[in-house]
């Protein structure tokens, strides 16, 4: 289909380094008393020891939000609360400081940038910064013709792995993973249908909100989809094209990178784990790079994440998108950095047949015989 190898990314994908995330367990013995009372956080610390190569882990000094923006030509038909082709006004809101995400970046310290990959609007309404990487003008109705053409794709999964190396070098120690679309979970439950090999109605979730009628909508959409998919399943970037979108393609694309470059990830909902399902079949070790964030309530997302073996660090079924339920597990992520790298050693404490010897020499031997008892 393209010039991209992507089975090249399944040799270049190393795993954290077990040593030290060993290296890692082994320290808090000498750091907490009882080894396991700090829990899932010191796990979290163990992880970020062994993506980052030390045992005593760096703090998170540079967080960047990457929020991959698109509109969806499946929204045609009805599926989500918002009107086909109106992502637009919530890409503006995220630049703008105003979405959800970009409130909760700015309480924990993460820069945002938002990528326009396919939004449905004038380039000339959004900064060129942020249209810089754009593919098209909204996707193809994935039920009935495929939502990009193959040079479309290769260029958005192009510029997923572009935009991963601009932020390793850059110094972006920790990257998030939003999305902003209207229809985005649709695409979402195709993907994550055909590659679980499991029905449209176990995949079917809410999204934005949609009621009953909406919901029979929606399974209907991703049924007539996985018709398509099926038939490529073998080729990611096939897959991409007919059923996914500019925006899901270069997150494809970004995760794989990422792990390449030893970048670790936070994923964020439905969409992104959707990508992330699409990044393992293609490199089986990516996921030891990336956490997920929080639970939204998408069935769909859960399968995907039970499939890659990850566990959403928050469970507060935040369904907003656009990075904030990635961005809520930031906190989570900061205090495992730094209870690992600040936490000062606990005193020696004695051997039992050296605390024995101390305490004899420590007895007061009586200058006096006792008197007798009468």
């Amino acid at each position: 289909m393209s010039g991209i190898e992507l089975d090249d990314f399944g040799s270049l994908v190393e795993r954290p380094d077990a040593g030290v995330r060993r290296e890692s367990q082994e320290r808090w013995r000498e750091l907490v008393r009882p080894a396991g009372g700090l829990g899932k956080v010191a796990e979290l610390a163990d992880w970020l020891a062994a993506v980052q190569g030390r045992a005593t882990v760096r703090p998170i000094a540079r967080p960047r939000l990457l929020v991959f923006a698109a509109d969806h030509g499946v929204a045609a038909l009805d599926v989500s609360t918002r009107p086909a082709g109106t992502a637009t006004e919530l890409a503006k809101a995220a630049i703008e400081g105003a979405s959800p995400a970009a409130i909760l970046a700015r309480q924990y310290g993460a820069t945002v940038r938002v990528i326009d990959m396919a939004l449905d609007c004038d380039p000339d309404e959004l900064p060129k910064d942020v249209t810089a990487h754009r593919v098209r003008r909204g996707s193809g109705r994935l039920d009935i013709e495929d939502a990009l053409t193959p040079e479309e794709t290769e260029q958005a999964f192009r510029t997923g792995v572009a935009l991963a190396d601009e932020e390793a070098d850059s110094g972006t120690d920790l990257a998030l993973l939003g999305d902003l679309s209207v229809g985005g979970t649709t695409v979402a439950g195709v993907l994550i249908a055909a590659l679980c090999g499991t029905d449209a109605s176990v995949v079917t979730g809410r999204g934005s909100g949609v009621d009953d009628l909406g919901w029979m909508r929606k399974c209907a959409a991703i049924r007539d989809g996985l018709r398509r998919a099926r038939p490529v399943l073998g080729d990611q970037l096939a897959l991409l094209g007919a059923v996914g979108g500019a925006d899901f393609a270069a997150m494809s694309g970004f995760l794989l990178q990422a792990a390449v470059r030893k970048m670790p990830v936070v994923l964020d909902g439905v969409v992104s784990a959707a990508c992330a399902l699409v990044a393992q079949r293609v490199a089986f070790r990516a996921p030891d790079w990336w956490v997920a964030g929080s639970v939204t309530g998408e069935a769909g997302q859960a399968k995907a994440l039970d499939r890659i073996s990850l566990e959403a660090l928050v469970d507060r079924e935040v369904a907003t998108g656009g990075g904030a339920g990635a961005l809520l597990a930031l906190p989570l992520l900061q205090a495992a950095a730094a209870l690992s790298a600040e936490l000062p050693p606990l005193p020696a404490t004695p051997a039992p047949a050296e605390e024995a010897e101390e305490a004899e020499e420590a007895a007061v031997e009586p200058d006096e015989e006792p008197e007798p008892l009468p």
